[in-house]
C-alpha cells in the first residue's frame, strides 16, 4: 500500500480549561457523553458530535495504518479560534489548544505533525504564539480565512505571513465563520456553498489584494477543499482582469499567473472535479487532504487518488506524498506499508 502524507486533519482536546471571559460569554465546552463519545457545545447549543478519534492517537493510528497514511498533519478545529475574542483571551485559549496539542500527538511524534492556532486579530501576539510552538514542536500553523470583515490581503495578516514565510513555517488555510440566513441555515448549505465560495473568495484577496505580490520569497501556503470554488473560475477572473483592469486590476498579473504560489488539497470527492483541479493547478500543487476525522470527509484516506484513471504512477507519487514534503518544507523517506504499528514508520519527518 503506497505511503500517503494527509496534510489536512483535526483535533479536539477530551477537555479543556474553562474558555469563556469577562463580557464573552458562549464559550466552546465539551459534553463528555462516554469514554469514546463526546459534543462541542458553544454556550447551550450543539456544535458538532465528535469521537474519541479526536483526541485518542492510537485511534488515529489504527483507522491511518487501515487507510496507508504514514503521516498527518493534525490541525486545530476552527471554532476553537476565537478571532472575535479579545486579544488577550485569544491568546490564552491559543496557547491552551497549542499545548494539548503536542500531548495529543506526543505518543507518534514521527506521523502526527501538530499545526497551532495564533490569535490572528493581534498581528504581534499571532507572530509571538506562532514563535513559541515551532520552538515547542509545531510543525505549521492553521489560520482561518477571514477575521471578521478582514481578509488575507489586510495589512496585519500580510505581516503574519511575511512573518511565517521568514520562519519557514508552513501555512494551512481553512474556510470558517460562513455567512448563516434563511437560505444557507438548511441543507448543510453552509458547508456546501459558503465554505467553497469563502476559500475562493480568501485566494482572490491574495490575487488582487496583491500579497503574492508583495510576499514574493519563501511564504508556503495551502488551501483547504481543493482551493473551493478558486479554480473552476480561474477564466472568469482572468477575463474580468483584462476586460475591467480599471477595477480589478489591482494585482501584477492575472489571477492565473499566481496558480504557481499555493497548493490547494484534493479534497473534491469526484474523479472529473479531480481532473480539473490537477490540470488546472499543476500536478505538483495539490496534495492529499481527508479532513479526518470528520463526517465530510473522504475515507479511505487519498481513494480518489488511489483510483483515478487520469494519473500516472508519477503524478500519483507526487500527491500522495511528495508535493506534502514540498509544502512541508521536509522528506519523508518511507515508501512502502503504512503498517508498521505506531512507532514502526520508517521516515525522516520529525
Amino acid at each position: 500500500m503506497a505511503t500517503v502524507i494527509d496534510v489536512h486533519t483535526h483535533y479536539v482536546p477530551p477537555g479543556w480549561p474553562d474558555l469563556a471571559g469577562p463580557g464573552e460569554p458562549d464559550a466552546p465546552w465539551l459534553r463528555l457523553e462516554t469514554e469514546r463519545d463526546a459534543v462541542i457545545m458553544i454556550g447551550s447549543t450543539e456544535f458538532r458530535r465528535i469521537r474519541s478519534e479526536c483526541w485518542d492517537a492510537e485511534a488515529r493510528l489504527a483507522d491511518m495504518d487501515a487507510d496507508g497514511v504514514a503521516v498527518q498533519v493534525v490541525s486545530p478545529t476552527p471554532v476553537f479560534f476565537s478571532y472575535g475574542r479579545s486579544p488577550a483571551q485569544a491568546t490564552r485559549i491559543a496557547r491552551i489548544f497549542n499545548d494539548l496539542a503536542l500531548e495529543i500527538c506526543a505518543p507518534a511524534p514521527q506521523r502526527l505533525l501538530p499545526f497551532c492556532q495564533v490569535p490572528l486579530q493581534d498581528t504581534d501576539a499571532a507572530c509571538r504564539e506562532v514563535e513559541r510552538c515551532v520552538a515547542a514542536g509545531h510543525a505549521g500553523v492553521e489560520i482561518g480565512n477571514h477575521i471578521g470583515d478582514r481578509d488575507l490581503d489586510d495589512h496585519g495578516v500580510v505581516t503574519f505571513l511575511q512573518h511565517c514565510a521568514a520562519l519557514g513555517v508552513p501555512v494551512f488555510v481553512h474556510p470558517w465563520d460562513m455567512p448563516g440566513g434563511p437560505r444557507l441555515d438548511r441543507w448543510m448549505a453552509q458547508w456546501l456553498t459558503g465554505m467553497p465560495a469563502e476559500t475562493h473568495l480568501s485566494i482572490l484577496a491574495m490575487v488582487l489584494g496583491g500579497v503574492f505580490d508583495r510576499v514574493t520569497d519563501g511564504l508556503r501556503i495551502c488551501f483547504a477543499h481543493g482551493g473551493g470554488s478558486f479554480p473552476y473560475w480561474i477564466g472568469r477572473m482572468d477575463n474580468a482582469w483584462r476586460r475591467r483592469n480599471d477595477v480589478v486590476g489591482t494585482s501584477s498579473h492575472p489571477p492565473s499567473h499566481y496558480l504557481r504560489r499555493f497548493w490547494v488539497d484534493s479534497l473534491v470527492f469526484d474523479e472529473r472535479a479531480l481532473q480539473h483541479l490537477v490540470a488546472t493547478m499543476g500536478v505538483d500543487r495539490v496534495v492529499i487532504g481527508s479532513d479526518y476525522p470528520y463526517p465530510l470527509g473522504e475515507r479511505p484516506v487519498a481513494g480518489l487518488v488511489q483510483r483515478s484513471r487520469f494519473l500516472d504512477d508519477a503524478a500519483r507519487r507526487r500527491i500522495l506524498v511528495e508535493n506534502a514534503e514540498a509544502f512541508l518544507g521536509r522528506p519523508a523517506s518511507h515508501t512502502g506499508s503504512a503498517h508498521a504499528g505506531s512507532q514502526g514508520m520508517s521516515t525522516s519527518l520529525p
